[in-house]
């Protein structure tokens, strides 16, 4: 039976028909953390090379002003959080601090929230812990250790892909969610239409000739939600719990505000429906009202808030 150290060294290109026989058909993941910190504290960084049924993939991060110790913890936490729940993980770390404090009761005054968070993420998994000495020739290690240092500096990294939907060879395609959690997530997003006097007082009177612009405005807005991974190449189409576009009128900018909220239970955020939402109620107001104010302008259409799944809440107004 090879040890933890080979098993390390086969996912890096050696001996990989042994590394196959150990993993005797079940899911094997690993995860190499590392952080680094300039000052410490000072600007700090993390990293996480995640090791998947033999596939590599890589996270980083950053903070302005933080300590080493939080970093390898930040670097644990994150490598958890991005990968399937219920599965068996080794976590590689040249933290004597994390491991021991995880395996030895080691005392747990400082970084309390980080300590939650890390607890949180370990009862989600089954966790096998492995210490491995910093700068020893670990290829997982080294690894990490470069994410991290990179992150403290502000540097980029070349070899961590950036975005979701490009592969490493540069390829764009539809994200893989299988393996997450189906949640109840809900996204709001805001728009605003603005016009001239004429053309509002208009709208609020109800008297522009093709009807009632914000009646189809919110049916075209809720229809856009629906239809969003028709629209937009790379959605997944999700079941909508509920879609709901409300306008404000403000007749100090003459201006109509649009509000998109839209709610699915699915393995995957529901952000795009809402923009979509508002950017397809602002453009039937537009279309509507084009022939009396040519100067109409679509402005500050953004999300503002979402919740659900692995990154949690997120409030932006």
């Amino acid at each position: 039976m090879a040890t933890a150290s080979a098993i390390a060294y086969n996912i890096y290109g050696t001996k990989a028909t042994e590394y196959v026989r150990i993993a005797r058909g079940r899911k094997l993941i690993q995860i190499y953390t590392d952080g680094s910190c300039l000052g410490n504290p000072g600007p700090g960084g993390w990293g996480a090379v995640i090791i998947e049924d033999g596939r590599k993939r890589t996270l980083s991060g950053a903070d302005e002003s933080t300590t080493n110790n939080r970093m390898e913890m930040l670097a644990v936490i994150q490598g958890l959080a991005a990968v399937p729940e219920a599965e068996q993980v080794t976590v590689f770390s040249d933290s004597r601090y994390v491991v021991n404090t995880m395996t030895r009761g080691w005392n747990r005054k400082s970084n309390v929230d980080l300590w939650d968070r890390l607890d949180a993420e370990v009862a989600a998994h089954r966790v096998e812990w492995r210490w491995v000495r910093g700068h020893d020739g670990n290829p997982g290690n080294e690894e990490a250790d470069s994410l991290a240092t990179a992150a403290a500096k502000g540097d980029a990294n070349p070899s961590q892909p950036r975005l979701s939907h490009v592969d490493d060879t540069g390829k764009a395609g539809m994200v893989d969610v299988g393996d997450k959690a189906t949640t109840v997530r809900e996204a709001t997003a805001k728009g605003t239409v603005l016009m001239r006097a004429e053309t509002f007082a208009l709208i609020k009177a109800n008297a522009v000739k093709k009807g009632d612009v914000l009646g189809v405005a919110r049916v075209a807005g809720i229809m856009g939600a629906k239809n969003t991974s028709q629209l937009i190449p790379l959605c997944h189409p999700l079941p909508l719990d509920k879609v709901s576009v409300d306008f404000e009128l403000d007749s100090e900018a003459n201006s109509v505000n649009i509000t998109a909220t839209a709610r699915t239970t699915a393995k995957t955020g529901v952000e795009m429906e809402a923009l979509t939402a508002v950017s397809v109620a602002a453009l039937t107001i537009y279309d509507m009202c084009k022939s009396a104010d040519r100067a109409m302008r679509i402005d500050v259409i953004r999300l503002v808030s979402k919740s659900g799944g692995r990154s949690g809440d997120i409030t932006l107004e």
